[in-house]
């Protein structure tokens, strides 16, 4: 057929060419290579972590599934001589907050039960809530110290995530204000800040303990890793007298209040041992109440506060002239008409005395009879006597903030200096070393460290006075309780009282203040001395501010009931 084409069956199509996808040798070999090294190094680098330095490897490790948990020791219970506790610890709760666990759970969704956490523990509600939004990415904050077990167990049944309790102590002072001064206080982390909890922190805290453990992922402990233990507080007993406490607590924040005091004092020493059976001031405070703590009012004024002890010094000035020998039992004083001329200085008594013996020098407590003794011996056989007592030394109660007082030391002393000398101005001393001193009168001369920890070492007694002497002016000093005496309203019925009373005015800049410091100081009883006691009334208000009629019936109610609880038995035809 014209026009059409016709194919050659003869003619074969394309066969298909083969690829060239022969992978090239030496980029074969290159790869291989390259592998083989990046293996060979991975090897190393394992051996490297896991046998040569496998150290970090395993912190790391530790780092994430290690924990401590400490052991807290519990501190030591402080009791007085008869067992009864000041200080003891009770079991408490910590509140703290994880923030990255509270975010990561949907934060404050469920708001009503984070204002019940905050009204519990007493904080303001967006304050709260504030703190922790401040803190996302901590895993660990306080939200509230030392809350009661009532407390934690409502806030465990809110079930917040993220908020945990952690177990402390908080430390419970039954005797409250009555010991507060001596028994001190601690803070919030248990350790002390003040008194016996402070100087006696270390044996009262003890060693805490801890366990290591290891966690998994969901905080599960998979392993006891080792076991520290703790080692308790030690217990603390103290010389002091918890009922002495509070019947000279009781005396002295009476007195306080009665005068409009600054403030008082009172110390009592078992004169026979030294050691202290009461040391109460007023104003004092609640060591459990952390808002009721002011400055003013934790100071231990007993140890802390030096004042001029006027007259309860002059038994002391007898006793120092009959030591030196300038005067015996049958001297004889002229104190004129009351008043005695030194230099361009006058000595006065506030009444007549006339001629007078020793011991009535003490019971019209004549400043001029004491300042003559005074001018009669060497003055080192008056500084000495001072010195070898306890003036101007710390006591050793290992107390902190106790003070010396002031000891004068002048190459040049004028004779109107030691005539005050005599009668307890220029020199200036504790309520707690004036008590000692009486307490080492009462004794005989035999000087008895003072304490409040009972010691078993060696025996660091000492005869600082001659024994005779010693009773000699005691017996003097009972004639000052007696009828006639300055120190009548702090006899104790039915008791022989050795006592001396004191007002001294205050030093100001420039001289002395309108502000007087009453004191009584004594012993008791004269037949067989058993305590002795020093009431301080500092700057006591009104027309009455001599230490004959302020501390002197202080003086007596403390005494009388100390000397019932001691069970000691009255003297009989005690005035004969």
């Amino acid at each position: 057929m014209k026009g059409k084409k016709v194919s050659n069956p003869t003619k074969k199509k394309p066969t298909p060419q083969p690829s060239s996808s022969t992978m090239i040798p030496w980029r074969f070999r290159t790869v291989l290579g390259a592998v083989i090294v990046i293996f060979i190094a991975l090897l190393a680098r394992i051996g490297y972590i896991q046998v040569i330095e496998p150290d970090n490897l395993i912190k790391q490790g530790d780092l994430r599934s290690v924990r401590v948990k400490a052991l807290p020791s519990a501190r030591g219970i402080i009791s007085d001589r008869n067992g009864e506790p000041l200080a003891v610890s009770v079991p408490v709760q910590a509140v703290w907050a994880d923030p990255a666990t509270i975010f990561k759970d949907g934060g404050f969704q469920e708001i009503d039960r984070w204002h019940a956490l905050a009204d519990v523990l007493g904080l303001e509600r967006q304050g709260l809530i504030t703190k922790i939004n401040k803190n996302k990415s901590r895993r660990f904050i306080y939200l509230q110290r030392q809350v009661s077990p009532a407390m934690a167990k409502y806030i465990k049944e809110l079930k917040l995530s993220g908020i945990g309790l952690k177990a402390e102590s908080r430390r419970y002072y039954p005797a409250g204000e009555v010991s507060s001064h001596l028994v001190g206080v601690t803070g919030i982390d248990g350790h002390g800040l003040e008194g016996v909890e402070r100087s006696y922190d270390k044996w009262l805290t003890g060693e805490a303990g801890k366990r290591i453990i290891r966690k998994d992922r969901y905080g599960r402990v998979v392993e006891n890793i080792s076991l520290e233990e703790r080692e308790e507080g030690k217990p603390l007993e103290l010389t002091i007298d918890q009922r002495l406490q509070a019947i000279a607590y009781r005396a002295i924040k009476q007195a306080v209040a009665d005068y409009r005091a600054t403030s008082g004092s009172a110390v009592m020493i078992d004169v026979e041992t030294g050691a202290v059976l009461a040391m109460v001031n007023a104003p004092s405070y609640n060591p459990n109440n952390r808002m009721s703590r002011q400055s003013f009012t934790m100071r231990n004024r007993v140890i802390t506060d030096s004042m001029e002890p006027g007259s309860t010094v002059k038994p002391f000035v007898v006793l120092a002239a009959l030591e030196a020998g300038t005067a015996d039992d049958k001297t004889v004083i002229d104190t004129g008409n009351g008043i005695m001329q030194i230099g361009g200085s006058r000595v006065r008594d506030t009444s007549k005395v006339g001629k007078a013996d020793l011991a009535k020098i003490l019971q019209k407590s004549s400043n001029i009879g004491v300042a003559k003794l005074a001018l009669d011996m060497p003055l080192e056989a008056l500084l000495g006597m001072y010195s070898s007592i306890g003036f101007g030394q710390v006591s050793g109660l290992n107390l902190i903030g106790e003070a010396s007082g002031i000891f004068p030391n002048r190459r040049r002393w004028s004779k109107f200096e030691i005539a005050t000398l005599a009668f307890g101005y220029g020199i200036s001393i504790t309520p707690l070393q004036l008590a000692h001193a009486y307490a080492t009168l009462g004794n005989a001369g035999l000087y008895q460290p003072v304490h409040i920890i009972e010691n078993n070492q060696q025996d660091l007694s000492k005869q600082v006075m001659e024994h005779d002497n010693a009773l000699q002016v005691l017996h003097y000093l009972e004639g000052v309780t007696k009828p006639g005496g300055t120190a009548t309203r702090a006899a104790v019925p039915g008791y022989r009282v050795a006592a001396k009373t004191g007002t001294s005015r205050k030093a100001s800049a420039g001289g002395y203040s309108d502000e007087y410091v009453a004191l009584t100081a004594g012993v008791a009883p004269v037949s067989r001395p058993r305590v002795s006691l020093v009431v301080v009334i500092n700057e006591p208000q009104g027309d009455q501010y001599y230490g004959g009629s302020v501390a002197g019936p202080v003086f007596s109610e403390i005494m009388k009931g100390a000397l019932q609880i001691l069970n000691v038995a009255p003297d009989e035809n005690q005035f004969q």
